[in-house]
């Protein structure tokens, strides 16, 4: 497949050290060797970095001052030349090194097109590709590691035995349907078929068990603060953001809006969402941000629900546990230095099963045993990413589900002893279906659509 040459800011912009400007395709190396002046960048080795200076060619000033990093195929990210431009960080050092191969006839790259160019040419396959922006994106070590291991093709290796294992007892039982030497054929195709779906559905039902942790791994837990105004709601987001991201005070109802933001709580990334108050209030501006609570609780995770110590227990707080009822929440009983005013035992016995933590977060009390609650909420406290091979992907776990379906589908016809040929549509579709996960069957408008969501110059 041939390409044009395609160039892009690979770092992000703004003030740095170092920005690099990255060039990727056949025409690389003789591009960038027309504005570099210290050496012939044609007669270089390949994976060999060398000092010196950009000048413009039309009007022979010195432009920059850069390292120059020669990449030749294939060893590359892309399997193309690969030419890595070290400037100086800043818009302005950046841009103009671009402007400079641009001008030598490089074309910008459109949004994730070095990695989409590593995929065509072979040398990733899709999932990995998505596994590329889930490290990018990853907001803890743990995220990070699941990130690694699906670029490193742990699930693409899995996906591929299935859909081999597939493809085998297809094969197998048109060669005995076209051959029919034996009167125990038919009965011996419907074993091997009976048998072969069964382990490839029960390989997929695993990876299924594990995916709602993935998921919370890569897009984090969407984690709603929620009670009575002035309770300590802004106070535990910032206890657990460690920083003063929310307005602290003792005025009832200072929070007006959502306020987010991502922390790492034992591994497990949390998208906190610190609501205003939930009451009933004249306020405009304060109803409106007490809508957008009630809509952020039907979209959370999990629900910190934050109660007063040193108050009973309020009609609006009723209100709240019973808003609450059917989700997975953690009860947090904030201000236990003050005098206990609060009903414990009622406490419990309205949360059920859920667990009730008790803290103060002015004297740091009781966070490491909130922390611990949350991580055994959803990882039974603790998140295993060795062994484990972990679908963090929507579109992969959408994939594998109808999967699953399919493969029963074809189970199901095998114990109402359906022809095998029937049987064999549901199981080639489960076989289609896992193609899609690692690119093989993926249509050319989803691959450009994965692709647009990367980041310019990835």
């Amino acid at each position: 497949m041939d390409f044009d040459t395609i160039a892009a800011i690979s770092t992000p912009i703004g003030e740095g050290a170092i920005a690099i400007v990255r060039l990727s395709g056949p025409d690389a190396v003789t591009m960038a060797n027309r504005i570099f002046t210290s050496k012939d960048l044609t007669e270089v080795p390949s994976h060999t970095i060398h000092y010196g200076k950009l000048v413009d060619p039309h009007s022979g000033e010195v432009a920059e001052e850069v390292m120059v990093s020669v990449l030749r195929t294939p060893k590359t990210f892309t399997r193309e030349d690969i030419i890595e431009i070290n400037c100086h960080g800043g818009l302005v050092a950046a841009n103009r090194t671009l402007e400079l191969v641009l001008a030598e006839g490089a074309r910008l790259a459109e949004p994730g097109e070095f990695t989409k160019r590593a995929f065509l040419n072979g040398r990733i396959d899709l999932s990995q590709a998505e596994g590329v922006m889930d490290l990018i994106r990853a907001k803890t070590d743990k995220a990070m590691n699941v990130a690694l291991k699906q670029l490193d093709g742990r699930l693409s290796s899995l996906i591929r035995k299935l859909r081999q294992d597939l493809i085998e007892t297809v094969a197998h039982v048109e060669v005995n349907i076209d051959y029919p030497e034996y009167d125990d054929v038919e009965e011996m195709s419907h074993e091997v078929m009976r048998q072969k779906t069964r382990e490839v559905h029960d390989e997929i039902e695993s990876l299924l068990e594990v995916a709602k942790q993935g998921k919370i791994l890569r897009e984090g837990l969407a984690t709603a603060i929620i009670g009575r105004p002035n309770v300590g709601k802004s106070s535990l987001m910032n206890t657990l953001v460690q920083e003063n991201k929310a307005i602290v005070t003792d005025i009832p109802g200072t929070t007006r809006d959502i306020i987010e933001e991502y922390v790492n709580v034992r591994g497990v990334p949390l998208r906190l969402i610190d609501t205003a108050g939930i009451r009933e209030t004249e306020d405009i501006v304060e109803r409106m941000g007490v809508e957008k609570s009630r809509q952020a609780l039907k979209e959370a995770d999990l629900i910190l629900f934050v109660l007063n110590n040193n108050e009973e227990l309020t009609e609006e707080d009723l209100l709240l546990f019973e808003a609450v009822r059917d989700f997975e929440y953690i009860v947090v009983i904030n201000k236990t230095d003050l005098k206990r005013n609060l009903n414990l035992d009622r406490v419990r016995e309205l949360a059920g099963d859920q667990a009730v933590i008790e803290t103060s977060l002015l004297e740091e009390k009781g966070v490491d045993e909130l922390e611990k609650a949350i991580a055994q909420t959803f990882f039974s406290g603790e998140i295993e990413t060795g062994d484990l091979t972990y679908v963090s992907n929507v579109r992969h776990i959408q994939l594998l589900k109808q999967s699953k379906e399919a493969l029963e589908e074809a189970m199901n016809g095998i114990e109402m002893g359906m022809p095998l040929d029937i049987v064999q549509i549901d199981v080639t579709r489960t076989w289609s279906l896992l193609g899609e996960i690692i690119g093989d069957t993926a249509s050319d408008s989803l691959i450009d659509q994965l692709f647009s969501q990367f980041c310019l110059g990835k």
